[in-house]
């Protein structure tokens, strides 16, 4: 579902990647895992075709990101860095506002994915009364929409206390038993990759010093 060939990247004569490669099978959670500045960011941008790579490729279904972007991206949706919003607008204009950007606005489907990731009693409200772990669910709708094939996350529960870090774990998990996602997702947490990941590619300082089953 997802081929990552031999990705090089340097920022200011210093290397950011070195030769990273690897892939994941449809329907598969695969974790990158590193502490930061290890090279998982820049993966996910390159992926995202937000970021050049000096050489290598990314294959999403068999098509290049480099040669056919859009085409490519068609069946991802993403979390990536810190979420952006218009805090003085609800999240409902929000989820309206964010897909015109890329296709028609589906009303139906955006209220099924809002009640999925139970914001629906919350939807109407000003963004910015919302807490950090309820901008996150946002982000989850907003990447959900439309429904994607492969997701992909940054780091997706970094700053949720225990109980929002479990809701999140256990959302993906029923993605993928439910839904058949493929899910590719960054973390620095060992135990969360652990518990949620079936496969990892392990990166330190650019490079990819590791793979495993877990």
């Amino acid at each position: 579902m997802l081929v990552i060939d031999n990705l090089w990247k340097n920022f200011n004569g210093s290397p950011a990647l070195q030769g990273v490669s690897f892939a994941v099978e449809k329907g598969q959670i695969y974790g990158l895992l590193g502490h930061n500045g290890a090279g998982k960011s820049t993966t996910l941008g390159i992926i995202l075709g937000m970021v050049a790579a000096q050489s290598g490729d990314v294959r999403i279904d068999g098509i290049s990101v480099t040669q056919d972007r859009s085409r490519a991206l068609r069946k991802v949706g993403a979390i990536f860095e810190a979420p952006s919003f218009y805090d003085y607008l609800s999240g409902w204009q929000n989820l309206k506002i964010l897909m015109s950007y890329s296709g028609s606005f589906d009303e139906k489907l955006a209220r099924e994915v809002v009640e999925r990731v139970d914001l629906t009693k919350r939807i109407d409200s000003k963004v910015r009364t919302y807490s950090h772990g309820m901008r996150q669910r946002l982000a989850l709708a907003q990447a959900l929409l439309p429904e994607p094939e492969i997701l992909l996350l940054d780091e997706p529960t970094d700053g949720l206390d225990p109980e929002g870090i479990k809701w999140f774990r256990d959302f993906i998990l029923d993605l993928r038993e439910q839904r058949g996602m493929t899910v590719l997702f960054n973390s620095h947490l060992l135990a969360e990759v652990e518990q949620m990941c079936d496969r990892i590619a392990i990166l330190q300082g650019g490079q990819q010093i590791g793979r495993a089953h877990v």
